[in-house]
């Protein structure tokens, strides 16, 4: 069906004309894998792919049904852009959904993680608004996906190994 890319264990693909799905396997319990999306300390560590070059300057997330998150990245405030939305659904450790409220047609996005033997299953859908809005985000998200989660693959290496 449609466009997909996998890069060693990312899975990027498009399951519709408005849904994308990325799917990966991580070496980690999923209490580790939840908090590293959740505790902004830690998803500062992961987030941002390092080829870009731009640093996160500040990341606020009040993780819970309701509550709100903001992140901005860039070299200093002059030349910041900024990804903000509402958690609409925060079941721990297995289910976020969270709106991205920072472009017209931005998505609604769902991550579940599901333990399997030690590790976690995580599959992060969106849902854009229309076609041409997920046309447009798929470009960017072939390729900075599967670097994001190399780094949280690190990043719970590392979280791993101090527990």
């Amino acid at each position: 069906m449609g466009d997909r890319a996998s890069n060693g264990r990312t899975v990027v693909e498009r399951r519709s004309e408005r849904e994308l799905v990325v799917t990966r396997t991580f070496n980690g319990p999923v209490r580790l894998v939840f908090d590293a999306w959740t505790k902004p300390e830690l998803f500062k560590l992961w987030w941002a792919p390092k080829s870009m070059g731009v640093p996160i300057l500040s990341c606020e997330m009040d993780v819970r049904t309701g509550g709100s998150y903001r992140i901005t990245f860039g070299h200093d405030a002059s030349d910041a852009m900024a990804f903000f939305g509402k958690y609409l659904d925060v079941s721990p450790p297995s289910r976020l959904v969270w709106t991205n409220d920072e472009s017209e047609g931005a998505a609604v996005t769902t991550v579940t993680f599901e333990e399997q033997d030690g590790r976690t299953l995580l599959v992060l859908q969106e849902l854009y608004p229309s076609n041409e809005a997920l046309d447009e985000a798929f470009v960017g998200m072939e390729d900075a996906m599967p670097e994001q989660f190399e780094q949280l693959d690190e990043l719970l290496i590392t979280l791993s190994a101090s527990e």
